[in-house]
């Protein structure tokens, strides 16, 4: 059984599919921009509740605040310190 939200319409949801980068992402994943060419990554949402994903937040947090440059979450760190953090979570 499904649910209505007021002021949202299949028809527009749709319509942005093809255009949207979010209509790609698995569910249960966040897309993440990371380094100094903002490469995409697509990581599980467990990960954001680990304490050393946590400390990426934070910098993210303190540099960008709240408004992203990508439109999306960005962590200022470079791409082999993300995939070194990213990697010893996958393997616990």
């Amino acid at each position: 059984m499904g649910f209505r939200l007021p002021g949202i319409r299949r028809a527009s949801f749709t319509a942005n599919k093809a255009s949207s980068k979010v209509m790609d992402m698995p569910r249960g994943y966040v897309a993440v921009y990371v380094g100094e060419k903002m490469k995409r990554f697509v990581i599980p949402i467990s990960y954001l509740n680990q304490p050393s994903f946590q400390d990426l937040l934070s910098q993210a947090e303190e540099e960008f605040g709240y408004d992203h440059p990508m439109g999306g979450l960005t962590i200022p760190c470079g791409e082999d310190v993300f995939l070194d953090i990213t990697s010893r979570l996958h393997r616990s």
